[in-house]
């Protein structure tokens, strides 16, 4: 039920997946990724990214190519909508000739107005509220490294942006415990805390600290992301010594759990918010994780398009 509960609905935000959807959403991406299953679609994927993009582009076109279909890649540069066409005009003329959206963008509230005027699924590749495609790749990742997700801990350290938010999310409604070590005034949003108390899963919980030792004390998965999120280049250099106590060297990661795995979104900005030799080292799980942007994201077009 819970696979095809989600067929032609959209993903905007990572609670708009009930915990039983999310989790047959993990493992229909497992499926995929094995070749248990092999769907097969002649759908058309269209990509709106207002802000640049590596993995998600790639990632998103390379698992539609997979899945039989097609990808159109609609720049604002040079579409009408980068000219100021309203959006919900320019909603309502790719629906007519698209299957499914994804949009990566500023504001939380472009993607719901694409929602509200196109009846084709619309997946958030990245808002500046919310990051959750990136989560559910992580939530693949860190279940096949520990076989499972309920009573880990996840540290994430540094700026409480999109990613954390899903993060957090994510991470609650599955039952595990999320720890978040930001610098003072760099905290997660008030709102997105509060939700993640009503949502979460038994034994899922959020704790908040400015203590990145305190918070990397025998984690299971240390997280981090840039310091300075897109749109924010003018600020990087300011960031830096505020976050640097936040980075995941080798003492931080000491601290861990023995068994404990890095997590980074990625593009990194080495030698800042994670050392080269962390990112480097044995217990780096980067690549694994970027892979899995893929499959997650198969996984997802395949239950919104209802191919399952």
């Amino acid at each position: 039920m819970g696979i095809k509960a989600l067929a032609g609905r959209d993903l905007l935000a990572i609670a708009d997946l009930t915990i039983e959807e999310m989790k047959s959403l993990l493992q229909l991406a497992a499926d995929l990724k094995s070749g248990v299953l092999k769907p097969h679609c002649q759908k058309i994927l269209g990509l709106l990214f207002y802000k640049a993009s590596t993995r998600t582009r790639v990632s998103f076109t390379a698992a539609m190519y997979q899945l039989g279909g097609q990808v159109l890649d609609l720049n604002p540069s040079v579409t009408q909508v980068g000219r100021g066409e309203p959006i919900q005009d320019t909603a309502r003329v790719l629906d007519r000739y698209i299957d499914i959206l994804a949009v990566r963008t500023f504001k939380q509230t472009d993607l719901q107005t694409f929602a509200d005027h196109a009846k084709m699924p619309i997946i958030n590749a990245l808002s500046d509220l919310e990051h959750p495609c990136q989560i559910l790749a992580d939530l693949q990742t860190i279940k096949e490294c520990f076989g499972k997700l309920a009573g880990l801990t996840v540290t994430y350290l540094g700026d409480g942006n999109n990613v954390a938010h899903s993060l957090i999310l994510g991470g609650v409604m599955m039952g595990m415990t999320v720890r978040v070590a930001t610098p003072k005034n760099y905290e997660p949003l008030a709102e997105i805390i509060q939700q993640a108390q009503q949502i979460a899963a038994p034994g899922g919980k959020v704790e908040l600290t400015d203590d990145p030792k305190a918070a990397a004390q025998g984690s299971h998965i240390l997280y981090t992301d840039v310091w300075a999120s897109m749109g924010q280049e003018d600020l990087a250099d300011s960031r830096i010594p505020i976050f640097q106590p936040y980075q995941i060297n080798q003492e931080l990661l000491a601290l861990a759990d023995p068994e404990a795995i890095v997590l980074h979104c990625l593009p990194a900005h080495r030698g800042e918010e994670i050392t080269d030799a962390v990112m480097e080292g044995p217990q780096s799980r980067l690549w694994d994780q970027a892979e899995n942007r893929m499959h997650a994201q198969k996984a997802l077009m395949v239950a919104l398009l209802g191919l399952v």
